[in-house]
């Protein structure tokens, strides 16, 4: 059986860019693509500097995270090791691109969907090495049959010491490195400056915050757990935007929204509350913030137009068509919901009440799942993510019902009441997970590094006073004037209004923080 690798010599590599233009030309990798680039690091303090180099791609992993989180199949690994890729099914969906530990993947700006290095498979199938293997002056990458023990990688395996990049990733990388610099292999030990000498890092529309070793007052800062490495800086490397922004932020918002609104409305229902708001405001709620979340899904896709092939043929390892389904049958629960409520079909109403609960919890936390596969971000891996969505849906819910009360049914008091005191319980729950997710132990310093980022880095204005402040502490204060003391309700939806834009501000920290941490 073959199992195709690479061998790269840090020892023998000189920075040339040969493997990058070889590759480039043999793929015909437009400008800004990166299957194969190379990376330089300084380190040591003047005159006792020197500079490393290493060559970056994919490490064609025995257990490849983005084949499982890709919802159409369009990554697949080949018998013989090498992860593939069919560009023609691809959605532009950009998962691989966060369950990649390695940076690995972009997207094409020419086909909009994302490429990567193939092992140049075509040349494999004809009997030739790779293009970089081919162009090397000095023979620093090695390609061959792992499994062959007479070919020169398996012996120079056998030979020399190796090391592979982010072995904690638990992915198994078939690419193994000779001689190098941990401040190289290991991302994040090296400051990245926002420019380079030789080049840009990105535009200006891209998160240029310094990566690596969070910095306040030139000393590095990182997590508890991290370590800030020694001097060393990043002079060279190509730009690796944040794959997902303020779409998927709004998509978490607009869900939570959405899914919120049968929620908490059953349990009211099924409790003896009665009203316009629970019967049919809920539903339509429900419609048209699940139409709002559907529609960004796709509007972020780079190809769109392919969305149906995320239902019609799936990847049902991958998160994102069990998200899909549950959507859909939780919006047809919904219209089914409103149009028992227009017919007064009161038995088909309670008969619908609690699977739509379920399905609406389902809708909430569906999404744990899916940024649990995203495994090149260890901040979104959290066994507090699952509750934490769950606790904004119920608060989205109830802000968003309240407000729905105090507008259609301002002397529904008791309703209004009883929205309150869920909006303020799920505010308060909702806080203490998430204070509990920034100041638990972190299992990895990559975790403890976007933490850091959010309690004391470029996001503590947004996290502190945005939401922790406005979207809690405030929106708390005022409910429990409304509830225990009795305070006027518009009090109620001016805290309901606050907790709302508090939930956007969150989510938008937390997509961002979580993408700041570097993986190569």
């Amino acid at each position: 059986m073959t199992k195709y690798g690479f061998v790269i010599d840090h020892r023998k590599c000189i920075g040339c860019h040969a493997c990058t233009l070889a590759c480039e030309a043999e793929n015909d990798v437009p400008l800004g693509g990166f299957r194969t680039w190379v990376k330089y690091i300084e380190k040591g303090e003047f005159p006792h500097t020197r500079r490393y180099f290493t060559i970056e791609r994919c490490q064609h992993c025995e257990d490849p995270p983005c084949v499982e989180i890709c919802p159409t199949r369009s990554l697949f690994k080949r018998a013989d090791g090498i992860v593939d890729f069919a560009p023609e099914a691809c959605i532009g969906c950009k998962s691989c691109m966060q369950a990649c530990p390695y940076d690995a993947l972009y997207i094409d700006p020419r086909s909009h969907t994302a490429a990567k290095c193939h092992y140049c498979a075509h040349r494999v199938d004809r009997g030739l090495l790779p293009a970089c293997v081919v162009v090397c002056p000095t023979k620093a990458i090695l390609a061959g049959d792992l499994e062959d023990p007479t070919s020169e990688l398996q012996q120079t395996l056998a030979r020399e010491q190796v090391q592979v990049r982010r072995p904690d990733q638990g992915t198994r990388p078939q690419v193994f490195y000779v001689g190098a610099d941990e401040t190289i292999i290991t991302p994040g030990l090296a400051l990245q400056p926002p420019m380079y000498l030789w080049a840009q890092v990105g535009p200006r529309d891209v998160d240029l915050e310094p990566k690596g070793a969070l910095v306040r007052d030139g000393q590095p800062l990182v997590g508890p757990q991290g370590n800030a490495g020694a001097r060393a800086v990043t002079v060279y490397d190509v730009p690796h935007p944040k794959p997902w922004g303020w779409k998927v932020a709004a998509y978490l918002w607009t869900k939570a929204l959405g899914a919120g609104a049968l929620l908490v409305a059953a349990p009211l229902l099924a409790a003896g509350f009665a009203g316009g708001t629970l019967r049919l405001g809920a539903p339509l709620l429900a419609l048209l913030f699940t139409a709002l979340t559907a529609g960004l899904l796709i509007w972020d896709l780079k190809r769109p137009e392919r969305f149906w092939r995320v239902v019609a043929t799936p990847n049902l390892r991958s998160w994102l068509p069990w998200g899909a389904y549950i959507l859909i049958a939780y919006t047809v629960l919904a219209a089914l919901w409103g149009l028992a409520a227009v017919a007064g079909a009161e038995g088909l109403l309670r008969t619908l009440m609690w699977p739509a609960a379920l399905l609406g919890a389902a809708a909430a936390g569906y999404s744990a799942f899916l940024f649990g596969q995203a495994e090149g971000r260890d901040f979104w891996q959290s066994p507090l993510l699952l509750p934490q969505l769950l606790a904004s849906a119920v608060m989205a819910g109830a802000a968003a019902l309240l407000l729905g009360v105090l507008v259609a049914e301002p002397r529904a008091s008791a309703l209004a009441g009883a929205l309150a005191t869920v909006l303020l319980g799920a505010v308060v729950v909702n806080l203490l997970i998430v204070l509990m997710e920034y100041y638990a132990l972190h299992p990895n310093k990559d975790a403890a590094t976007a933490a850091a980022l959010v309690k004391h880095g470029p996001y503590a204005g947004r996290f502190w006073g945005g939401y922790v402040l406005m979207g809690a502490v405030v929106p708390a204060l005022l409910l429990w004037a409304v509830v225990g003391a009795g305070a006027p309700a518009a009090l109620g939806g001016l805290a309901a209004l606050l907790a709302l834009a508090g939930l956007w501000l969150y989510e938008d920290v937390w997509i961002r923080a979580g993408q700041s941490v570097p993986m190569s």
